[in-house]
């Protein structure tokens, strides 16, 4: 058995693609457009681990995705999680849970999927404006 990767539903492709691509920093394998099934998916992995792929599903109808908490979360191992988590503010989206501890940090995607990062190797030392942010929503 092989892992291949989660699918998440997007309501907002472009939207997804700025939380994953631009702010979490994930690279694009491919990306493919089925008009008549009328959606779109992205393959997407962290540079160098492109084993452990996120499928993003678009579809062209508008739906209603509820219950984002219900999935769990994704995971990744970051090398900065204050650069990482900087980075993603930048790209707009909220610190839910600030590393205030140098090695665990949530955030949501647009569609409010959990993402979990974690400081590769022994966390970073506590740091502002970290160590001050309280937990904004649920994670």
């Amino acid at each position: 058995m092989k892992y291949l990767h989660t699918m998440v539903r997007v309501t907002d492709l472009e939207a997804s693609l700025r939380f994953y691509r631009d702010g979490l920093g994930l690279r694009v394998l491919h990306s493919t457009d089925v008009p008549q099934g009328r959606f779109t998916l992205v393959y997407l992995a962290a540079p160098g681990d492109e084993q452990a792929q996120v499928e993003l599903t678009h579809n062209w109808d508008p739906e209603v995705y509820t219950g984002g908490r219900n999935f769990g979360h994704l995971a990744y191992a970051v090398d900065d999680i204050y650069a990482a988590c900087e980075r993603l503010q930048q790209h707009g989206a909220v610190i839910v849970r600030p590393p205030r501890d140098g090695y665990m940090a949530f955030v949501r995607s647009p569609d409010q999927i959990s993402i979990e990062l974690l400081q590769r190797g022994s966390p970073l030392p506590p740091a502002r404006p970290w160590i001050d942010m309280p937990n904004v929503g649920r994670w």
